[in-house]
């Protein structure tokens, strides 16, 4: 695999170049207003040793949880937020939130159903003027490594909707990731919680090894 300077960016900016035997540490953001954080507790272990083994990384499996004010936030160079419920940010939290994104940081939102209405309306306050832009199948995040020439894949079907991806850029960077009506992270879960397919959870681990590549520059030789 292709490791470009982003990258190497991301390790420098964490200090994780030194770290042993792992290079760097995934989160989980904690967030206020009832939604359910910690639901999937599962996923992003799962998706890191998926990654570990098909580009040869080094992510540390035992992730974080991290709460959106605290300057822990800096520590990780990818975020990963879900639940089914409401959420909340206050001024000190949006404000360390914005300072980790325009930093460099990569957030990543997976409505689990139910958080959308909720999620849109924190990230208008976080970014005021920029709204989500969908993102198209012929967007990079969708072949740099796995092929998804369709886009999105849908995990499950709750309301039968198809998935979307949507981004908001920083300086022309895409630093928020959300996807919605897929449900992909219940797809990284183990699979003895949902009972997915193989085939399903296989393509949902792709897809999320295509979102940690892109957040971090890696891409096929």
């Amino acid at each position: 695999m292709k490791y470009t300077i982003g990258l190497l960016f991301v390790l420098l900016w964490t200090g994780a170049l030194v770290a042993q035997p792992y290079d760097f540490q995934l989160a989980v953001l904690k967030y206020r207003g009832g939604g359910d954080y910690y639901v999937n507790p599962t996923a992003v272990r799962n998706l890191a040793r998926f990654v570990n083994d098909n580009l040869d990384t080094r992510i540390n499996p035992d992730y974080s949880y991290v709460e959106p004010s605290s300057p822990d936030l800096y520590n990780y160079p990818w975020v990963h937020m879900t639940g089914h419920g409401n959420v909340l940010w206050n001024k000190a939290e949006r404000e360390n939130l914005r300072r980790y994104l325009t930093g460099g940081g990569f957030l990543h939102i997976d409505d689990n159903y139910g958080m959308d209405p909720y999620i849109r309306r924190e990230l208008q306050k976080l970014f005021p003027g920029k709204e989500l832009q969908a993102l198209p199948p012929s967007h990079p995040l969708f072949g740099n490594i796995f092929s998804f020439p369709e886009g999105l894949p849908k995990i499950h079907q709750h309301e039968g909707k198809p998935p979307a991806a949507y981004g908001i850029r920083i300086d022309g960077r895409l630093a928020v990731l959300y996807t919605h009506e897929s449900d992909i992270s219940d797809g990284w879960e183990s699979a003895e919680v949902h009972n997915d397919p193989p085939e399903k959870r296989r393509l949902a681990l792709q897809m999320g090894t295509n979102i940690l590549a892109y957040a971090f520059g890696i891409q096929n030789r």
